[in-house]
């Protein structure tokens, strides 16, 4: 039990998931949604996991929201949503983001505490229902350096979402190496899965998708090398390990045949987005872009300018996006 209570804004995959752990560890929480469906299906049904059964957390719409001065919230939203919910909130201390990507804004805030999830929760879109596709820990620590009492209720926050067993969860001193290892891997995944259109499982498939999987992920590595960023071993490899096999002819196309069946069936975040004309691309490539400055990073910008493009234009995702990003490459960027 929390000395505190929890207000979790967006009950989509994580944020559900979050729920769920913390109304089983009987915590006072609130679910907090923008979508009317999502928020009366939750007051009628609760919050499910699939497989592991259902809680019954309060919901209420992000208009109706009253936020709290003294609590914990957590920030499950995309990070396009930001904005308006930093306008809302007064005591930025409280806020504990669970987010992929960068947020400029979000970065200059006061909060103490971050988490960065590992594991895939796809929920349904009008109902807070999610299915746990891929297995991972959720990481959370520190993203300043942060006084005693900080520290403890990071900690307290922490264990209350480990105690309902749904996935490991591991307190860390420093968040920002393991948010940047995501990054890593979500700004390689995201762009090409969502203008494709296809499952994760696909870019270890397609011979077009991998060889472009393969060469944004050692682009992602070098920009963030340069940038003299640190990083941490989010999955079964460090980003140096991935890297080394990256480069090493051949391995990488073997180890494919291994990863494949855990990302078959899986979907990126922004998967559902880049049909809506709002997508996380900017605090993906767009982060990447601006973190490499004079660098040279061909394939993010080209993968950035295809998902706007996609967006802009409102097109259907399709694999011929793909090929069309090879075209637009310079000669040599894929080897």
């Amino acid at each position: 039990m929390l000395s505190k209570p929890v207000h979790i804004l967006g009950a989509g995959g994580i944020g559900v998931a979050l729920g769920w752990c913390l109304m089983r560890a009987g915590c006072d929480v609130t679910m907090v949604d923008t979508h009317p469906g999502k928020v009366s299906s939750g007051r009628k049904n609760g919050v499910t996991v699939v497989g592991y059964g259902v809680q019954y957390p309060v919901f209420t719409s992000f208009n109706e929201w009253k936020p709290p001065y003294n609590s914990y919230i957590l920030l499950c939203t995309k990070t396009y949503d930001n904005p308006a919910i930093l306008q809302r909130v007064q005591n930025k201390s409280c806020l504990v983001p669970v987010q992929n990507g960068f947020d400029p804004e979000l970065d200059q805030q006061s909060h103490p505490g971050e988490g960065i999830a590992s594991f895939v929760s796809e929920c349904l879109r009008d109902m807070p229902i999610t299915h746990i596709t891929r297995p991972g820990s959720l990481h959370i620590g520190a993203r300043r350096d942060v006084t005693e009492a900080e520290r403890r209720e990071i900690v307290e926050l922490a264990g209350a979402i480990r105690h309902a067993g749904l996935f490991p969860v591991e307190v860390i001193n420093d968040v920002k190496p393991y948010k940047a290892a995501k990054l890593m891997y979500n700004a390689a995944i995201s762009p090409l899965a969502a203008s494709a259109g296809v499952d994760n499982g696909e870019l270890l498939t397609d011979d077009i998708a991998k060889r472009l999987f393969f060469a944004l992920l050692q682009e992602n590595y070098a920009i963030l090398k340069h940038a003299n960023v640190p990083l941490a071993k989010i999955g079964p490899f460090h980003p140096d390990t991935v890297s080394i096999i990256l480069r090493t002819p051949g391995l990488a196309s073997l180890m494919a045949v291994f990863f494949r069946p855990s990302l078959q069936g899986t979907y990126c975040s922004m998967a559902p987005d880049i049909s809506t004309g709002r997508t996380e691309i900017d605090a993906y490539n767009g982060h990447l872009i601006r973190l490499a400055e004079d660098f040279p990073c061909p394939l993010n910008r080209a993968a950035y300018a295809l998902v706007q493009k996609i967006v802009n234009e409102r097109l259907p995702p399709a694999r011929g996006h793909l090929r069309s990003l090879v075209e637009s490459l310079p000669d040599g960027v894929l080897t």
